[in-house]
């Protein structure tokens, strides 16, 4: 049984060396690197004479540009209208007064106040006006704090039956949204009847 040859050949199968080398491949390589470095040595003896011999073409000149009194022309300009900037930046006063930031915001509520549908903003009115009245009531008499008011709410009837409410206290919201609703209603009838 020791000297029982088996009928399979179950060894691994021989090897060959030009199926794994490919020298087809890595001659083709060699003769591109070959005209690589040919290449290349070429270039670097003809930038070696170049740079060692002067051009027979002397070409040595002084350019001037076409357009250079045009930038200078622009350039000037700029600078003008550089300068004269500064100069108005510099005139004007760094700061606006309270008083006219005042003016400015109240005049900006007015243009809410006339293009909304509702009364926007009617709480910070409250205060205002409140106030107001005070100022007005030490100063002059009711009847010109109620007037003054009434401007500055945007109606007659409007600001004086807010600067009633102010006098009934609680009374100011409730009198308040009545009329908003009321305007409300007019509003939207006037707008039934144009169309």
């Amino acid at each position: 049984v020791r000297k029982a040859r088996p009928k399979v050949d179950t060894s691994s199968p021989q090897t060959f060396i030009h199926l794994h080398l490919k020298p087809k491949k890595l001659q083709l390589e060699e003769e591109r690197l070959a005209i690589i470095e040919r290449d290349n040595r070429l270039l670097l003896e003809k930038m070696s004479t170049i740079m060692r011999k002067q051009s027979r073409v002397d070409n040595v000149n002084n350019y001037e540009h076409l357009n250079r009194e045009k930038r200078q022309r622009e350039l000037l300009k700029v600078t003008r209208d550089n300068k004269s900037m500064m100069e108005r930046i510099i005139s004007r006063s760094s700061m606006r007064q309270e008083r006219e930031w005042e003016a400015d915001w109240q005049r900006n509520l007015a243009y809410m106040d006339s293009i909304s549908r509702y009364p926007t903003g009617w709480w910070e009115k409250e205060k205002t006006s409140m106030s107001l009245q005070s100022q007005n009531r030490g100063g002059s008499s009711r009847d010109g704090g109620r007037e003054r008011t009434s401007k500055r709410s945007g109606g007659g009837g409007n600001g004086s039956n807010r600067s009633r409410g102010y006098d009934s206290g609680s009374f100011a919201s409730t009198s308040k949204g009545d009329e908003s609703e009321k305007s409300g209603e007019n509003r939207s009838q006037a707008d039934m009847q144009q169309q």
